[in-house]
């Protein structure tokens, strides 16, 4: 029977990335308990993606389900007007003890697809009446109007922080 940690190296001397996939794991966890969209979306990918680095890159590992303490912490770090995407970059470029080179590639090709990934969304900045209707008739949906392309860590962020209050 194999061991229950795999962490290090696995057959054929491959590194198991387990800080990350349990990273991933748990803001599933949350995203799917929160039930706020279907996980087929690019925004649920977006959200899981945000979640997952912001717990992987906590200081210290989380090694089993998140104590209120965490939950607080990722309360506070995804909440909206935060340094966020700093305090990814910074921790990204300078990784705790402890992660392997495999964690890190995932965590950083995670932080790049939500980086060089645009979403189409509301346009969260634009906060007012609707525009109004141009004369002769609405050709364009006023939904549509009010939506920008953004990078996939704008969206994923705010649906990661609601997950987190859901919990």
């Amino acid at each position: 029977m194999p061991p229950e940690r795999h962490e290090g190296s696995g057959r054929a001397g491959l590194s198991v990335p387990m800080a990350w996939l349990y990273a991933e794991y748990l803001a599933d966890e949350l995203l799917r308990t929160g039930d706020l969209m279907e996980p087929a979306t690019l925004e649920y990918r977006a959200g899981r993606d945000a979640l997952a680095l912001t717990i992987f890159l906590l200081d210290g590992a989380v090694t089993e389900a998140l104590p209120a303490a965490r939950v607080d912490e990722l309360r506070l770090l995804t909440a909206s007007g935060t340094p966020w995407r700093r305090w990814v970059c910074e921790r990204l470029h300078a990784p705790a003890p402890g992660r392997t080179d495999a964690d890190l590639a995932l965590a950083r090709a995670a932080w790049r697809w939500l980086e060089e990934t645009e979403l189409l969304a509301a346009d969260l900045e634009a906060l007012g009446p609707p525009p109004r209707e141009p004369e002769g008739g609405a050709d364009q949906d006023v939904e549509e109007a009010a939506q920008v392309w953004t990078p996939a860590w704008r969206l994923g962020l705010p649906l990661g922080h609601l997950a987190v209050h859901l919990y």
